[in-house]
């Protein structure tokens, strides 16, 4: 992959987990406030929009392992938000389609950041060989 394709890919990427963290916010306003409802909101928002901006700074990384330990946060946060997508769905029923709808979509950015941290793994054990 040459430097120009890598650069989109990763400009893509940050734009969709924008948008993601958007809906991430949009979802939290709808749910009404309650003694049950009010901190999973606030985690859900916290991870949900986590995962993008550890994503952007992950891209300006000082070094490689600097870069390697924000992709694995952004792993870890985007594990975290789908455990609280589930608790939202349950605790707000009438969003439970649209928290599985964000559920799919943040597993498949755990994978990714899964895959990511697994060829630097890849690559760090080639280069120690």
């Amino acid at each position: 992959m040459t430097p120009s394709n890598k650069q989109n890919l990763s400009q893509e990427l940050e734009e969709r987990l924008g948008k993601f963290g958007e809906q991430i916010i949009e979802l939290a306003k709808k749910v009404p406030k309650n003694i049950v409802t009010i901190p999973i909101i606030s985690q859900f928002v916290r991870s949900g929009t986590s995962v993008g901006a550890n994503y952007m700074e992950a891209n300006g990384a000082s070094s490689k392992k600097d870069f390697k330990n924000k992709i694995y946060i952004c792993k870890k946060e985007a594990k975290e938000t789908m455990h609280w997508l589930r608790m939202l769905a349950k605790s707000h029923e009438p969003s439970k389609e649209e928290c599985r709808g964000l559920w799919q979509e943040t597993k498949i950015y755990a994978k990714w950041f899964s895959s990511i941290i697994g060829g630097l793994n890849k690559k760090q054990k080639i280069q120690n060989e």
